[in-house]
């Protein structure tokens, strides 16, 4: 184990070290995946040497580990959020914004977490069968009873959660393709799309 990570109660410096570690290792795994990644790349990334770097963490597989531990709470927290109180509509539509906000300020991590998740989930199986499936099955019936209840058109709940998915996390998951096919107007591309998905949700939502 780590030293530092046996320490109950870290200290400053260890704190700052440890963030300075992890912020690094998101740019390096978002950039080159786990597989391609290494903890030479890492140190360097943080302008710390190899031993430094390994009094905080075991291996490039223990920051890996914490990255995604931290990543899936936040990635969890926009379907959280959707409320059975609320309007039907306009409970989906403020999801698909929240999840585009997160691909316009989380592009690294979103890019991570989709790479963990190419490869089947190894590191995080546990959390996305059990976590993730259990908040995504909670709010599928959510949906069905909005759907069963004429409030929304008779909707798939699951696959519209896939689409919501799918139509936000593009365009950090394929932001340099995005960027290329846009040229000059990837400038907007968050109003626009904001603009374009509100729209396509709600019409195609509609009872």
């Amino acid at each position: 184990m780590a030293r530092a990570a046996s320490s109950k109660a870290p200290t400053r410096i260890q704190r700052e070290k440890t963030s300075q570690i992890l912020k690094a290792a998101l740019e390096v795994f978002s950039t080159y995946g786990f597989r391609g990644s290494t903890i030479d790349q890492i140190a360097a990334e943080a302008g710390l040497s190899k031993p430094n770097l390994l009094y905080y963490f075991d291996g490039k597989e223990a920051i890996h580990a914490r990255l995604l531990e931290d990543l899936l709470e936040t990635w969890l927290d926009p379907l959280k959020a959707l409320d059975a109180s609320g309007e039907p509509i306009d409970e989906i539509i403020a999801y698909v914004l929240r999840k585009l906000e997160m691909a316009r300020d989380f592009p690294r991590e979103s890019r991570l977490f989709a790479n963990e998740i190419l490869q089947g989930a190894p590191r995080i199986e546990a959390q996305i069968t059990g976590q993730l499936k259990s908040l995504v099955d909670e709010k599928a019936a959510i949906l069905q009873g909005w759907v069963d209840g004429g409030k929304l058109a008779a909707v798939d709940p699951y696959h519209l959660i896939f689409s919501i998915w799918a139509t936000t996390q593009h365009y950090s998951d394929f932001d340099f393709q995005v960027g290329v096919i846009l040229g000059p107007r990837d400038t907007t591309r968050f109003e626009d799309a904001t603009a374009y998905l509100t729209r396509l949700f709600t019409t195609s939502l509609r009872p």
